[in-house]
């Protein structure tokens, strides 16, 4: 059975890892800034240092988006040239404090593993160039040209071989592929050549020395299944046992009941003069209704009934959702990707996977409610919550 891993799991260490190393760097030297060249050789694994820049990429291509005008002509070929050796100085100015170069850092750990731990993740995050919050779903299945694929593994250390070798499996001639062509075809690169994806054991070594890891430690977390206790049967209650009756010999009539006997006549006794006590209270009005209705539900528990009732039919007879990865669909995953994750493909198939592990609606919405919509300010969002709330209904009903 394949080894199933938490990019959840990746990304709290990165976070841990990116704390102690900044706190390391930085703890004595607080104002102190990096350059390129420092970032390059800040961490003894090449891999995170590469995708910290890699990172820094994304962020430059955005600058440089930005400088656009409806006033002027940015497509010009002296200002395209002009721009191009803009962009190419202020590369090589990089400086980066530690609230600029934590986020990073511990993204660039999280991306590392998920490279020897989930491919499928890697090649979405770091192979296809980034969605942004305001790309339209058909902007983001443009074609997605070889020059670009090729340019973005420069980033890549760790099982570089092994995405040359899909980039080098793609057709050279004819119109570039879409996003969702190549994400179909590297699926099934991934199916013939999986086996040539690097062992993770030496990854986590590295990464063990800089702070505690194990491969358990990235491992999907076993879902608790409640037991559920059995219902105690009920107790019979004991009755007194019957007086026992004399039985009649055989030459013996059966007694007769003795008769009741007649207290004797008693003297009158003195007069109480102490004053009578006082009469019970009469039981408050709503005491007697509970009693003469025990069975009348709390206004609560009415009020939630009629709020659960209250789902169109539609939702009603929606089938149930085995896994919440299947069951979104395309545009729905565009949408929460640009809607709920800023464009994060990564923090949302993060999301995502570790939902499918959960064991209840309650966990899995408690995780949405207290931990997700935190981290990305879902506040303003809430018809995207809705919707990915109702997925996990779907996917939890009748558990």
């Amino acid at each position: 059975m394949q080894d199933k891993y938490s990019l959840a799991q990746c990304e709290h260490y990165g976070r841990r890892l990116a704390t102690r190393l900044s706190q390391q760097f930085f703890g004595p030297q607080p104002a102190a800034t990096l350059d390129g060249p420092a970032l390059l050789k800040f961490t003894p694994i090449r891999q995170v240092n590469l995708l910290v820049l890699r990172q820094l990429l994304s962020r430059w291509q955005q600058e440089a988006n930005a400088l656009r005008s409806p006033y002027f002509d940015f497509e010009a070929a002296p200002v395209r040239t002009a721009l191009g050796q803009f962009m190419n100085v202020l590369s090589r100015h990089i400086r980066l404090d530690r609230a600029a170069l934590e986020p990073l850092l511990a993204q660039a750990v999280a991306d590392t593993l998920a490279l020897a731990t989930d491919a499928r993740a890697a090649f979405e995050r770091l192979l296809l160039p980034p969605i942004g919050p305001d790309t339209t779903l058909d902007a983001a299945d443009e074609p997605v040209p070889l020059a670009t694929l090729r340019d973005y593994l420069r980033y890549f250390d760790q099982a570089k071989p092994f995405f040359e070798g899909f980039i080098g499996s793609l057709p050279t001639a004819g119109e570039p592929l879409g996003r969702e062509a190549l994400r179909q075809r590297f699926e099934a690169y991934l199916a013939a050549h999986g086996a040539e994806l690097p062992a993770l054991a030496p990854l986590v070594t590295e990464f063990n020395a800089l702070l505690p890891l194990t491969v358990a430690d990235l491992r999907e977390p076993s879902p608790v299944k409640a037991v559920p206790v059995p219902p105690a049967a009920p107790q019979p209650v004991a009755s007194p046992p019957p007086a026992p009756q004399p039985q009649a010999g055989p030459s013996q009539p059966a007694p007769a009941a003795p008769a009741t006997e007649q207290p004797a006549a008693s003297p009158a006794a003195p007069r109480d003069e102490r004053p009578a006590p006082p009469a019970p209270t009469e039981a408050p009005l709503y005491a007697k209704l509970k009693a003469t209705q025990p069975h009348t539900p709390h206004l609560a528990d009415t009020l939630r009934g009629a709020a659960g009732g209250a789902h169109s039919l539609a939702e009603r007879a929606a089938p149930k959702v085995v896994s919440l990865r299947e069951a979104i669909s395309i545009n729905q995953r565009f949408s929460f990707i640009n809607e709920l994750f800023n464009g994060e493909n990564m923090e949302y198939h993060a999301a995502i996977q570790h939902l499918d592990t959960l064991p209840d609606a309650g966990t899995a919405c408690a995780y949405v409610q207290q931990e997700l919509a935190a981290r990305h300010d879902w506040s303003l969002k809430q018809e995207h919550v809705g919707k990915l709330l109702k997925l996990i209904e779907r996917k939890f009903a009748g558990a």
